[in-house]
């Protein structure tokens, strides 16, 4: 299977821009959650270490702070610790108690509580999310997106090859077919590389 070329970003640990506001991060992997987490659900609100919870160990008093707070209009809110599975399994019986405390925490407010690894977060999803992102606000040519939605529909089984083929391959239709992934106007699954065999279909 041929692999269209994906552009080659930096990435600064820092800041996230989403949606809404941009999101702190301290690891490549909460950002890469962020990431994400802001591709799958565009609509949703992401806060850094939202809140600091207090709990006994025995009868030792600790802290601890959760990375991630997720909520939205059309879903329960989520706190969210994520860790390398290494370390969690390293540092399980540590962090057993703190997590109870944080389910306890989460369920108090209708919420839930989850450990996230990369196992979850990287793969293509996020490598198809960290190419598309960006393009959803970038500018299209809606006379070109016209015309490939058309050559689209036209085919009884589109793919992204055979619809840039039908656009005549030009640089132009290949960044429309991209922005229009990206918007959700053309369909793909997201759960694999896109390639120029990939099946796509308007939404």
């Amino acid at each position: 299977m041929r692999r269209i070329p994906l552009s080659r970003r930096s990435h600064i640990i820092g800041f996230q821009p989403l949606a809404s506001d941009p999101v702190e991060h301290e690891s490549a992997l909460e950002r890469d959650f962020v990431t994400l987490t802001g591709f799958t659900e565009p609509t949703v609100s992401i806060a850094s270490q939202p809140v600091t919870i207090h709990y006994f160990d025995g009868r030792t008093r600790r802290r601890y702070t959760p990375d991630s707070l997720v909520t939205g209009a059309r879903r329960r809110a989520e706190l969210i610790e994520i860790k390398y599975a290494a370390d969690l399994r390293s540092n399980q019986e540590r962090l057993q108690p703190a997590f109870a405390a944080a389910e306890a925490w989460a369920l108090e407010r209708c919420g839930t509580f989850r450990v996230v690894t990369e196992l979850e977060i990287r793969g293509p999803r996020l490598t198809n999310a960290q190419r598309l992102l960006p393009l959803r606000d970038a500018p299209i040519d809606l006379e070109r997106a016209a015309r490939v939605l058309a050559a689209t529909r036209s085919q009884q089984y589109p793919t992204f090859g055979s619809v840039l083929a039908a656009m005549s391959g030009d640089s132009i239709s290949l960044g429309t077919l991209w922005r229009l992934i990206a918007r959700g106007r053309l369909c793909a699954d997201l759960s694999a590389a896109i390639s120029f065999d990939t099946p796509i279909f308007a939404a």
